[in-house]
């Protein structure tokens, strides 16, 4: 049976050795998977597993990542994220210029409404995946700037256009809901540290007037691909210091700025971002492979960065206003508290007028 024939198991308890070894044997031809064991699992938005494998025959690793639909919230994934876009993504086979894990199989069962993607165990490749309570340093920062230039100028314009395998790939909007966020419970989380301006702006003011402003504009500039949901908790940092980006369930077309702004104000902390942020966006546009006449001069780039902070204060006051459903509280104030400082120091609000959002 080779990978594209294989059917996606019911559970992790399910998947035989095998089911394994055909999901692997595109990229370890010989290897033969003796056992399958459940070594973690670490639900969410979607199920994800740690496997650990044995082989009787071959070699191959020693243990993989499995992520899957979670029926309980397809539907919230489908809204926000689309429910196939990561799994099609890898499926394709398209090149993505900067680190992330090999995937050895990627499933989709529409009828079901499910997903499989057998992929990298890249802890075991020394990676340390990180969150917003372990900010980068200033080198590490930008390591992922780099990376995100690299992608962004691969399918930059109309070499995102004219790629026939990403022609599903859709436009970044504005999806529903968040304005009904109760905010109340985030503004109670953060107290007084976070500036006033902030703390001020009500559902309509941050959800509508900021957020979907400024995702109104990501296709009035040049497009390219995006990997949609670049903050540091789909991020790892390499022994090298090398970033790789996990989790591509976001991935659309639209404006630069959000990959940049997304990361590089959740990845730093405050201080650091305020005094080297002008330097990685610099690092940034040096590392874009674009023609001169492609590239963003400095200042527009600068202007569309700041206009992006809307993006990520929107989406985690919304999360952090869900209490625990979806991320530790911890994480959800660091985030919070960045995005806040960023909207001030950055005068989002201006910028979004001077470009017309």
């Amino acid at each position: 049976m080779t990978a594209a024939e294989l059917a996606i198991p019911p559970g992790w308890d399910e998947i035989s050795p095998g089911w394994m070894t055909s999901a692997l044997a595109q990229h370890f031809p010989g290897a033969e998977v003796d056992s399958v064991q459940v070594a973690l699992r670490d639900d969410g938005t979607n199920r994800r597993a740690r496997l650990a494998l044995t082989y009787s025959a071959g070699s191959g690793p020693a243990t993989v990542f499995a992520k899957a639909v979670d029926p309980e919230h397809a539907d919230l994934v489908a809204l926000t994220s689309g429910l196939y876009h990561e799994p099609r993504l890898f499926s394709s086979g398209v090149a993505l210029p900067l680190d992330h894990p090999t995937v050895y199989t990627a499933l989709i069962d529409e009828d079901r409404r499910d997903f499989l993607m057998i992929m990298e165990d890249v802890v075991a490749r020394g990676a340390d995946p990180r969150d917003s309570t372990r900010p980068m340093s200033v080198e590490q920062a930008a390591a992922g700037v780099r990376g995100l230039a690299r992608l962004n100028s691969e399918y930059w314009g109309e070499r995102l256009s004219a790629h026939p395998d990403l022609g599903w790939v859709e436009p970044f909007v504005a999806f529903e809901g968040l304005e009904y966020a109760p905010l109340h419970i985030a503004h109670e989380r953060l107290g007084d540290s976070v500036p006033a301006e902030v703390l001020a702006l009500d559902g309509t003011e941050l959800f509508v007037d900021v957020w979907a402003r400024y995702i109104g504009t990501l296709m009035s500039s040049t497009p390219t691909l995006l990997h949609g949901d670049p903050h540091i908790g789909n991020t790892y940092v390499l022994p090298d210091d090398t970033v790789g980006f996990l989790d591509w369930q976001m991935v659309r077309r639209g404006s630069f700025s959000l990959d940049l702004g997304y990361f590089l104000q959740g990845a730093l902390t405050i201080e650091d971002r305020r005094s080297a942020e002008r330097d990685l966006l610099a690092e940034y546009r040096d590392a874009l492979r674009l023609p001169s006449h492609e590239r963003p001069s400095a200042d527009d780039l600068w202007l569309h960065y700041r206009a992006s902070v809307a993006h990520g204060l929107a989406i985690w006051m919304a999360t952090l206003s869900g209490g625990d459903a979806w991320q530790r509280a911890d994480i959800c104030l660091a985030f919070a508290q960045r995005y806040a400082a960023a909207f001030v120091d950055l005068d989002t609000r201006e910028a979004l007028r001077s470009i017309g959002g």
